[in-house]
């Protein structure tokens, strides 16, 4: 039996996520076997690490994979162009993950903490937002609410998992307004978790 343009196209769909998936979290082990092991200057415990997030994930997972909230679209053009865009946003989520990871390299840890010696990354990813790690996820998840057109994911990330990253990314602030002094101007310049529009280029 011949595969149909549309059953290919929904193939390379869940492959490309896979793969997606995949390479975030081949990034958090490399990043737990790489984080500093030198003296912490300043440190704040947080609810909000990979295994609460890892937690968020599995929930999400699983109101998608039982269709817990699907929408039902019969407009079979509209549903591919959602499709694309929302795998055009786990793809760029996916990106600028690796990159804000690799840009902090060893300066990351999974609770929150400012080494002595750490430097203040403000380039790269982190010239997009402040928080690329934590803005990326929100992106892929958004992304995906819209591929599978699913009401209760999409309320999940904005009710649950944005609260969350907003409270660790206020926490990490505080700590990082205190051992760098150019971080309220980054601050002012750069977004959150979503670029900031009419902000000079930091």
């Amino acid at each position: 039996m011949m595969a149909t343009p549309l059953g290919v196209f929904e193939l390379v769909v869940l492959v490309t996520i896979g793969l997606c998936i995949l390479a975030i979290f081949t990034s958090i082990i490399i990043n737990f076997t790489e984080a500093k092991r030198t003296k912490t200057k300043y440190e704040s415990r947080s609810i909000v690490d990979t295994g609460t997030m890892t937690l968020f994930f599995l929930f999400f997972y699983a109101l998608i994979r039982f269709k817990i909230g699907e929408i039902k679209m019969d407009n079979l053009p509209l549903r591919i162009i959602l499709i694309i865009i929302g795998l055009s946003v786990i793809i760029l989520g996916t990106v600028v993950n690796i990159s804000g990871r690799l840009k902090l390299g060893k300066n990351w840890a999974n609770q929150i903490k400012i080494y002595e010696d750490q430097s203040l990354v403000t380039d790269g990813a982190y010239g997009l937002v402040r928080h690329p790690l934590y803005a990326s996820l929100i992106w892929m998840f958004y992304g995906a609410t819209l591929i599978y057109l699913n009401y209760a994911a999409f309320l999940a990330n904005t009710l649950v998992f944005v609260p969350f990253m907003y409270y660790r990314a206020k926490q990490e602030e505080a700590l990082l307004m205190k051992q760098f002094k150019n971080y309220g101007a980054y601050k002012k310049n750069v977004g959150m978790f979503f670029p900031k529009s009419g902000g000079k280029k930091w």
